[in-house]
């Protein structure tokens, strides 16, 4: 049988077994823990990185571009969004012989253009009697954005002002936009376009008049044209002075038609154009970048 000494000996090698095997498995688990939190440490230390580079990445990218590059105060980092302009597109026109009236104004067609261009719209002629009517007549254009009051000057432009009555009694202009604003070396906003393409109009052709006398300062209502005596339905407001200034390339020559006055509404207008526009129209200037949407327009009685 083993002595007391020996049962001593033998438990004292059993605890200092137990007292190593301790040791070692705190020592594994200070390394495990150490390794935990490194790797935890690097984790962290990868997320951080990927977010500081995708955020520095985001603020590199271009802002987003306004469609209006006029001088208005639309903000460049902002963009405008537009509903859809109401645009109405012509019916196809048959193959026939040109027409034209015989009274004084000669509105006339004329067969290439019936061929070449299908932005035409056959609303027939207007009346030219031997007498044209020289009474003041009032326009109201209902918009978007209230309403636009003109008056016609029937006795400096008789036919312009006729045609322009005639289309607004066959509701030409109802539901049309104003495809163009300019603000600057001229200051106008282009309207009576029912394609929305500045290209469109009724398939008969005005003459120019009173040229000479015509004065293109705020308020001011003027037929637009692509030549001499090219006049049809397209008119322009003219939102701020216009008058030719030669020495500074400015304003616009005595080549349009001048048909009314704004009585009411022109600051509707004029906010328009100083909402600037988009650049789109190569002639200059392009889309408002505040759409002007004529719902109705209306003749009210002759005044004189």
């Amino acid at each position: 049988m083993p002595t007391n000494k020996q049962r001593r000996d033998a438990a004292r090698r059993h605890l200092e077994r137990q007292q190593q095997r301790r040791q070692k498995q705190h020592a594994a688990h200070r390394r495990w823990t150490l390794l935990a939190t490194i790797a935890g440490f690097v984790v962290l230390a990868v997320v951080v990185t990927v977010v500081v580079i995708a955020f520095n990445n985001d603020d590199k990218k271009p802002a987003a571009k306004s469609s209006g590059s006029g001088s208005g105060s639309t903000s460049p980092s902002v963009p405008v969004t537009h509903a859809p302009l109401p645009v109405r597109k012509p019916a196809k026109i048959a193959s026939r012989a040109a027409k034209k009236t015989t009274g004084p104004c000669r509105y006339a067609e004329s067969a290439s253009t019936l061929k070449d261009n299908p932005d035409l719209f056959d609303v027939g002629l207007p009346p030219d009697p031997a007498s044209t009517p020289k009474a003041k007549r009032t326009a109201v254009f209902a918009t978007n954005l209230g309403d636009v009051t003109v008056e016609f000057d029937g006795a400096s432009a008789p036919c312009n002002v006729q045609s322009l009555e005639y289309l607004i009694g066959k509701k030409f202009f109802d539901n049309t936009a104003c495809p163009r604003s300019v603000n600057s070396g001229i200051f106008v906003v282009q309207c009576g376009d029912p394609t929305g393409s500045t290209g469109g109009g009724p398939t008969y052709t005005v003459k120019d008049e009173n040229l000479s006398q015509a004065d293109y300062s705020a308020g001011t209502l003027a037929m637009a044209n692509s030549g001499a005596n090219t006049n049809s339905s397209q008119f322009f407001f003219i939102t701020k002075d216009s008058n030719q200034n030669a020495a500074a390339g400015t304003g616009l020559e005595k080549k349009y038609t001048v048909v009314g006055h704004v009585t009411k509404g022109l600051d509707i207008v004029q906010k328009v154009a100083q909402s600037g526009d988009d650049g789109s129209n190569q002639a200059g200037g392009g889309r408002p970048n505040t759409d002007l949407i004529f719902k109705t327009v209306r003749l009210e009685a002759a005044n004189g």
